[in-house]
């Protein structure tokens, strides 16, 4: 297939896997709304989502496929079947640790959760989440081994049956209104555990079923070759993740303030719909592109794929961070406000949400730039780019938390988003393997002409139905999009052989 196709059915599978994660999360906040124990769950459930959304975006991918392209098939199976017998046992006595250490590990994760039996029930349901991270690992290794045969169905789809299994868990828990929320969040806790190991399961069969098979299982052999993947899967991790550590280390800002990590996770999860999109392009379908590209030694194909990738991220995102900045209250009112979760709720997810969304397209920039370092081996100049980030988010999100609340916090986060990206641009450049060229430019100009047709469109639409239902709503969505993909027309932000690419075999 070629890149456009291989991303179009990447990011259909993308796609669809987020829109059921929404319909969870909605299925979420109806549940626990957003009081202590929701805080208490969602900061237990930040971690493993966090390995969760890294691993699943093929956060795995820059540690091995350039790795693998450099064997032989015939090598290449066994040695994957080592990585496969390392990491099983590696994650497994990180879960253990995290088992017995829950209590400390909760502490962590939401400082500020002064009152102790709220603190409690974040070491009881990271005990019972946290060994999903077992089979997400695992499926993660066996996904980036089926991206490197350019086998992307298994992998794609296996998210899909996930969320499924978890609305269906969460759709038979809404008929008993009379189990108390901590029991709800239990089970919860417990079933994001089983599924993990149910996504691993997709994978596997798919594994099995390849010609050649990408997997043999030996005895594992300590080569220097896996000692590299070995050390290189931190740093790799890291990069991989950058955007949700700074989420993490904002939830962790946010426990300081009544509900501040549930309206941070529901507003977050909203954000997450475009960007889970552009992470699983990246990782799935550019860097193997990219990959062997830099094995070529053809630079210049480097830098056209990477500007073209930052253009479809620039594509998906600018127009999505406006659109979110303008319906940030109808979206958190209309998804989230019923059951346990009140109007007071929407009105401070929607706030968070709306700080969020302008470190949108800086995110997807980020999602594009880290491919390159990761083809090329840089894993420390993707880390130092990440520690940057993350940096300007704790200095940034106290600061404006103290000013703004929670939205401030938000707030930092889209700073050290943009602190991120730029990190990452001056490394490329002066790597030599990033240059802003004229058409770039112009592509980008394009684009932001589109996306500022569409939002005086819908804030127009939006002072005449201030306070929109489920249809209305639909109607700004579909009618936001049908405007700005017009727009985009118009300005020559997509062209006819753009489009043409889409149904073009390689």
């Amino acid at each position: 297939m070629s890149l456009v196709r291989s991303s179009l059915l990447v990011g259909l599978g993308a796609s669809a896997s987020r829109i059921l994660g929404f319909a969870r999360d909605i299925l979420f906040a109806q549940a626990l709304g957003a009081g202590p124990v929701a805080d208490a769950f969602l900061a237990a459930f930040r971690l493993p989502n966090l390995v969760r959304r890294v691993v699943g975006e093929g956060g795995l991918n820059p540690a091995l496929i350039p790795a693998l392209g450099r064997m032989d098939p015939k090598e290449a199976a066994p040695f994957a079947g080592d990585v496969m017998s390392v990491f099983a046992l590696a994650i497994t006595a990180l879960t253990g640790l995290v088992l017995l250490g829950a209590g400390l590990f909760a502490l962590v994760l939401a400082p500020g959760l002064e009152n102790q039996d709220t603190l409690d029930l974040v070491a009881l349901y990271t005990r019972l989440s946290f060994p999903s991270v077992i089979g997400v690992t695992l499926a993660s290794i066996g996904a980036a081994l089926l991206n490197w045969q350019r086998r992307f169905t298994a992998a794609t789809m296996a998210p899909l049956v996930v969320n499924g299994a978890l609305i269906a868990v969460l759709l038979a828990l809404s008929l008993t209104n009379d189990m108390p929320l901590q029991t709800k969040a239990a089970w919860l806790a417990l079933a994001a555990s089983i599924v993990g190991f149910v996504q691993l399961a997709i994978v596997a069969l798919a594994l099995c079923r390849g010609d050649p098979r990408p997997i043999r299982f030996r005895k594992p052999r300590w080569t220097p070759v896996l000692k590299g993947i070995l050390l290189a899967v931190f740093p790799a991790l890291i990069a991989s993740g950058a955007v949700q550590l700074f989420i993490l280390a904002a939830t962790q800002i946010a426990s300081f303030w009544p509900s501040g990590v549930s309206w941070l996770y529901y507003a977050e999860r909203v954000m997450q719909l475009p960007l889970g999109l552009m992470g699983a392009l990246g990782a799935s379908v550019l860097l193997p592109e990219l990959a062997l590209r830099h094995r070529a030694g053809e630079t210049p194909a480097i830098v056209a794929a990477q500007n073209k990738a930052m253009e479809l991220a620039l594509l998906l995102a600018l127009p999505a961070a406006v659109a979110l900045a303008i319906l940030a209250h109808p979206i958190a009112t209309v998804l989230f406000e019923r059951g346990a979760f009140g109007p007071q709720d929407a009105a401070g997810t929607g706030e968070v949400l709306a700080s969020l969304s302008a470190g949108l397209p800086f995110a997807a920039l980020g999602k594009v730039l880290s491919q390159t370092l990761f083809a090329s081996g840089s894993l420390r100049s993707t880390l130092i780019a990440t520690l940057v980030g993350l940096a300007a988010t704790f200095l940034a999100g106290w600061g404006l938390g103290e000013v703004f609340g929670v939205a401030g916090i938000a707030l930092g986060v889209a700073v050290g988003c943009a602190a991120h990206v730029t990190a990452l641009a001056t490394l490329l450049r002066l790597a030599g393997l990033w240059s802003f060229d004229r058409a770039f430019g112009l592509s980008v100009l394009r684009i932001a002409v589109a996306s500022l047709i569409m939002a005086l469109g819908l804030w127009v639409v939006a002072q005449a139905i201030p306070a929109p239902g489920i249809p209305a709503l639909a109607l700004f969505c579909v009618g936001g999009l049908s405007l700005y993909s017009l727009a985009a027309w118009m300005c020559g932000a997509v062209t006819r052989a753009e489009i043409a690419q889409l149904i073009r075999k390689s």
